[in-house]
């Protein structure tokens, strides 16, 4: 591993003044930085660890009736909390359906948005990688890629989003709040995370040393408790990431739809919000033909990056199938087997 400095904040500001030097990386729980950096894949000068500042470990009313959420909150704390979990269980489900119960442990919320993408070509040092090297190219266009981009991909990279939790946020509206030298800002979840274009080195839009300090879920967000479902398709149950996922949320009055949130995973470089196929739901009766023609739309202008053309229809069904769960109502259970499209609800009372 490459030398680097280590620092310990004692406060935001402090972290901040030290995150703004050239090479510097914040380390939270470390889960996925520090494999990076045994790899070579990441070579930060400097970490500055960020998780002894004070007020950035808790769950909270927001001042606008919503519910806020420090980003040093472990996963596996936000996802155990039965409160939370009745309150957004999509998102709870999210949570338990990634990685092992070992690094939801030591996972945070803040980490898991910054996260970066487990495409095998990023990983290797030895391989083309224009996220890691800009200018040297994606080995990715001409290897194995049958589980990249079918959305929002460019010549220069094909890589996906690994999160679950995220595609539960961007489905809820979720904010994310930033701290930086230039001061506090905000940005919806759904706009956080950039597609590659000409410069998928830049992942996010997070400029040098800004912090993400919080998320944010608006108040309306708990109004889809009662039919909300997050699913995710893996090619083994347990600590996969996922083929193709989808959250999907609904409100229902009189028997019809009112409102619909629909969001897919692992299709693109971000949380794909379908804000078509969202709109096309309202008004409609909940049912097989509603759900499949907005899982169409959803898809629309989906193209194969390379042997992946199968997650086009893989990932029409997911979201085929999350909104007719979600439309049936929300299980009082965690499924044993979270988000597994072949489990059933007989799991953790989180929701009772």
């Amino acid at each position: 591993m490459k030398p680097f400095e280590y620092l310990r904040p004692g406060s935001i500001a402090e972290a901040l003044a030290a995150g703004a030097a050239p090479g510097a990386a914040y380390l939270a729980g470390g889960t996925n930085l520090l494999d990076l950096m045994k790899g070579g894949a990441s070579l930060p000068d400097r970490l500055v660890d960020i998780t002894r500042l004070p007020g950035l470990d808790r769950v909270e009313p927001a001042a606008d009736g919503g519910l806020r959420i420090g980003a040093l909150v472990r996963n596996a704390t936000l996802a155990h909390d039965p409160g939370f979990a009745r309150a957004y269980p999509a998102v709870a489900e999210a949570l338990l359906s990634g990685a092992s119960a070992q690094l939801r442990n030591a996972a945070t919320v803040g980490g898991n948005l910054v996260q970066r993408t487990r495409c095998a070509y990023f990983y290797d040092p030895t391989s083309a990688c224009n996220k890691r090297r800009p200018g040297s190219g994606c080995d990715a266009r001409g290897g194995e890629n049958r589980l990249h981009a079918v959305l929002g991909w460019s010549e220069h990279c094909i890589a996906t989003h690994p999160s679950d939790f995220c595609v539960a946020l961007a489905a809820l509206g979720a904010v994310v709040e930033i701290a930086g030298p230039a001061g506090p800002r905000e940005v919806l979840l759904e706009d956080f995370h950039r597609l590659p274009g000409d410069a998928p080195e830049r992942e996010t839009v997070l400029e040098p040393g800004e912090l993400v300090t919080a998320l944010r879920l608006p108040p309306d967000a708990a109004g889809f408790a009662a039919h909300a479902r997050y699913i995710k398709l893996r090619e083994r149950t347990s600590y996969a990431f996922a083929v193709v996922s989808a959250a999907a949320a609904l409100r229902l009055e009189g028997g019809v739809i009112a409102e619909a949130r629909l969001a897919l995973g692992a299709v693109a470089l971000k949380p794909w919000r379908a804000h078509g196929a969202e709109r096309l739901l309202v008004g409609r009766t909940p049912g097989p033909e509603a759900f499949r023609q907005a899982a169409e739309l959803a898809l629309e202008g989906a193209t194969p990056s390379g042997d992946n053309g199968f997650k086009i229809e893989l990932a029409r069904r997911i979201a085929t199938r999350a909104l007719l769960l979600a439309a049936a109502g929300t299980p009082e259970r965690v499924p044993a087997l979270p988000a597994s499209p072949f489990s059933h609800p007989v799991g953790v009372p989180l929701h009772a």
